[in-house]
């Protein structure tokens, strides 16, 4: 019997990072959505916000806990990825460990497929 493989998945630090900002939302939230909208130096980058609510055809992923939603548009350019939470000196973010991507603007910002 094959196990099936989540499209996306979370390192322990973007749970708990997931988990922090649901907490803190001001309205109650289902989860994080996750896209992707086409801009950038490279052609795309990744969309992260509040999920409010389940829209039509969206994959749902859950983690310990935590859910994730995904665009279906975004479907194709982010499957097998990490996503990851992490904290700098000068910066802290959600980052996508993403084996899809061919290409990555210097600034890290936007990526190619």
């Amino acid at each position: 019997m094959e196990t099936e493989t989540a499209p996306i998945k979370l390192t322990t630090s973007a749970i708990s990072r997931v988990r922090a900002l649901m907490d803190r939302s001001d309205k109650p939230v289902l989860g994080l959505r996750v896209g992707v909208t086409s801009t950038g130096c490279s052609g795309h980058m990744y969309q992260v916000e509040y999920a409010e609510d389940e829209r039509p055809l969206e994959e749902v992923i859950e983690q310990d806990g935590v859910k994730i939603y995904v665009d279906p548009l975004a479907m194709m350019f982010i499957f097998g990825s990490t996503m990851d939470y992490v904290e700098g000196k000068m910066q802290s973010g959600f980052v996508f460990e993403n084996p899809n991507e061919t290409s990555r603007c210097g600034c890290g910002e936007s990526f190619a497929v």
